[in-house]
């Protein structure tokens, strides 16, 4: 899974450097506000995907004194960050230079550059489109594409399908401010575009500080996973009963399960502590991504109570 979200992102950078590059220029030289915003929003993309491949990396730190489950969450940390600089820096700059341009509006320079570079970025969004929704498809399986962000562990291939998806969008309605400001001879067309822009990336970008939100205070494994592990503790003969599952992201394939188990009573201490490590193995086996097993012996009964009182 860190491979081909690995992939994705350095597809999307790459893709993103060289359109930011012909925006910038197109906008020099037409004068176009919604081009401007354009380019900002393609410098924003890449500064993000350089982010998410930092948190990809430093996420592969293994564990140590003072991180004692390693440092997964790197990349939900970065993910968030990515979110705030896409509402900070891409809509704050779009929004600024869009009012800007309706409140002084001028008339644009040669626009057919505009055409040019808007028509080649629209072709080479859409094939990174492409490329990160086919990884999404595949990291989702039977789930809804809403849910599967909504229950996704792994942010970065979500992160660039939000904001390709946005850049697509982008495109279009700088496309459309051009063609307008152009026909009409109405500069202002060129700068509600750029507003628009801004407007498009501020609710991705809460949308993203939502969904990662989650990942970065903590989220359970998914029900499955649960249910699943409660049920391989159930089987162990030395196990009378099964009080709690808790089972937590450290990072996209990094978990943690925690048990609350209610042993039988004629075993005996030998014999709690090999149904203990067969339980471990057995999850391991069954959860690759599972690194760490606590199992904690606690009566039926006294934990209801517990519960109850809480």
């Amino acid at each position: 899974m860190a491979s081909e979200s690995r992939t994705v992102l350095l597809a999307a950078l790459a893709g993103n450097t060289v359109i930011a590059v012909t925006k910038f220029i197109a906008s020099a030289v037409s004068g176009s506000s919604a081009m401007f915003a354009e380019g900002v929003h393609s410098v924003v993309d890449t500064g993000n995907q350089l982010l998410m491949l930092l948190g990809l990396r430093r996420a592969r730190k293994p564990a140590d004194e003072h991180y004692p489950f390693g440092h997964g969450k790197e990349v939900y940390f970065w993910s968030f960050v990515v979110a705030v600089s896409i509402f900070a820096v891409g809509a704050g700059v779009s929004l600024y230079e869009g009012i800007h341009h309706i409140r002084h509006p001028e008339a644009l320079g040669n626009p057919a550059i505009n055409y040019v570079v808007l028509l080649i970025a629209i072709v080479a969004e859409g094939v990174a489109w492409r490329y990160a929704w086919r990884e999404f498809q595949r990291a989702r399986g039977e789930l809804g594409p809403f849910e599967a962000v909504r229950k996704g562990k792994d942010p970065t291939l979500f992160v660039v399908l939000f904001e390709d998806s946005a850049a697509l969008l982008g495109l279009v309605v700088a496309l459309a401010g051009v063609t307008a400001a152009q026909v009409t001879g109405n500069p202002v067309y060129d700068g509600i575009a750029s507003v628009i822009i801004g407007a498009i990336l501020g609710t991705v970008a809460l949308w993203l500080a939502f969904e990662t939100k989650g990942l970065l205070i903590g989220e359970a494994a998914h029900q499955g996973v649960r249910q699943r592990i409660a049920e391989i503790a159930r089987a162990q003969p030395g196990v009378e009963a099964v009080n709690e599952v808790i089972a937590l992201h450290m990072g996209p394939s990094h978990i943690i399960a925690t048990l609350s188990l209610d042993f039988r009573d004629e075993l005996s201490a030998r014999e709690v502590e090999a149904t203990a490590a067969a339980l471990n193995r057995a999850i391991k086996e069954a959860f690759p991504d599972v690194r760490r097993v606590f199992v904690e012996m606690e009566a039926a009964e006294a934990h209801a109570a517990q519960a109850q009182g809480a």
